[in-house]
């Protein structure tokens, strides 16, 4: 299976001949790259958070599964309680290593007769076949849907948006980021901005790309780049697998808890490890974020070293993860450091050879886990 026209090379968006598009220079993935911005970032962003605008989100993957037993496969192979899901009702769930490590971030929504899922770019195919090899005698089938179907990212539903409903039910995925869903933990203290994210992930055919577009053309609905996209989900806090994770990731170090993992569901793969350091450990690394000093105009790199002073010499002690300028908060970025990192420590990113100062907002804070040994607080419902 390949996502080229024939040509040996990968279309264009159909987004990438809208007034003001930049796009960056295709690479040799399976789908095309998205527009970063249309001229104006800033705007964007304001009109992304506002509901007025939309995001080519072509380049996810989506994969589905059909058959009675589907949620049954997805329920006792993932992090999240998926037995019942209903038609319509959107999830987040992870696959997880037998050591506990993520191996994939999936997003669920089930129309009654298939569970289509979500994920980042590049891991549709691998995550297709980890299902197809582990549904044995169970009544599913497992496809790569990703050059058929595509993604149309906003904060607010779309009047005129082709949303694919092969049964009726629209295929909208609902972000849950912005309450602890039922079974989850967050570890994050005092206010947490993912209250007021709202995100919508519609699923369209793929050849209804250019009517979408069209929309956009007819002034029916504005247009937002990836990078204003990334900038509101790093302000929310909001872990993304594709830069947030790596092959050591655990969910609390991410505060995945929050929306990815029932704690209170039955055995699954990693559950060990899931329970082993909510409850009686500490994550060895967390995820924080970082106010950078924007005098320079200079933003970190996605792996940027993180480094702190001690004995008088520059140590590392962690690495940038995603970064963004928001219209608000200004050059921000989430980074995962070393848990024992004091929350006051003065930070530095290399970016270059320059060093760009930074302070830690703590997201997971260094006393996270161990809840066996600290009250039990009643956990939010999906509000």
């Amino acid at each position: 299976m390949t996502g080229t026209d024939g040509s040996g090379t990968v279309p264009a968006s159909a987004f990438a001949s809208l007034p003001g598009a930049v796009v960056p220079e295709l690479d040799a993935g399976v789908l095309p790259l998205v527009p970063l911005h249309y001229g104006d970032p800033f705007r964007e962003q304001r009109e992304l958070e506002a509901g007025r605008a939309i995001v080519d989100a072509s380049d996810l993957g989506i994969v589905a599964l059909v058959g009675d037993d589907r949620l049954q496969l997805l329920h006792a192979l993932t992090s999240q309680d998926l037995a019942h899901l209903a038609p319509g009702e959107s999830a987040e769930t992870l696959v997880l290593d037998p050591q506990g490590r993520v191996e994939y971030a999936v997003r669920v929504v089930d129309d009654g007769e298939t569970s289509w899922l979500i994920v980042d770019p590049g891991l549709a195919a691998p995550l297709a076949v980890f299902f197809d090899r582990m549904r044995f005698m169970l009544r599913v089938e497992v496809s790569d849907r990703s050059l058929e179907f595509a993604v149309v990212a906003s904060a607010a539903e779309v009047p005129g948006l082709p949303v694919a409903a092969p049964t009726g039910v629209p295929l909208t995925w609902s972000d849950p980021w912005s309450a602890v869903v039922a079974g989850g933990w967050q570890y994050a203290e005092g206010a947490h901005p993912g209250v007021d994210r709202t995100w919508l992930e519609s699923i369209v055919r793929r050849d209804a790309l250019h009517e979408v577009a069209a929309l956009v053309r007819s002034g029916s609905i504005g247009v937002a780049g990836s990078l204003a996209a990334e900038a509101l989900r790093i302000a929310a806090w909001r872990p993304r697998q594709a830069l947030d994770a790596d092959e050591r990731t655990i969910p609390h170090e991410l505060d995945w808890l929050r929306t990815a993992v029932h704690l209170e569901k039955g055995c699954y793969r990693g559950q060990e490890t899931v329970a082993k350091v909510h409850n009686l450990g500490r994550p060895p690394r967390r995820v924080v974020m970082l106010h950078l000093d924007g005098s320079d105009a200079v933003l970190p790199p996605h792996g940027a070293e993180i480094t702190a002073e001690k004995d008088g010499e520059p140590r590392e002690v962690g690495r940038v993860t995603s970064s963004a300028i928001h219209y608000d908060l200004g050059p921000i970025a989430l980074a995962v450091v070393k848990r024992a990192v004091p929350i006051d420590v003065a930070l530095s990113v290399r970016v270059g050879d320059d060093a760009v100062a930074a302070s830690q907002q703590a997201i997971v804070p260094p006393g996270a886990g161990a809840t066996a040994d600290v009250p039990r607080l009643p956990r939010l419902g999906r509000g």
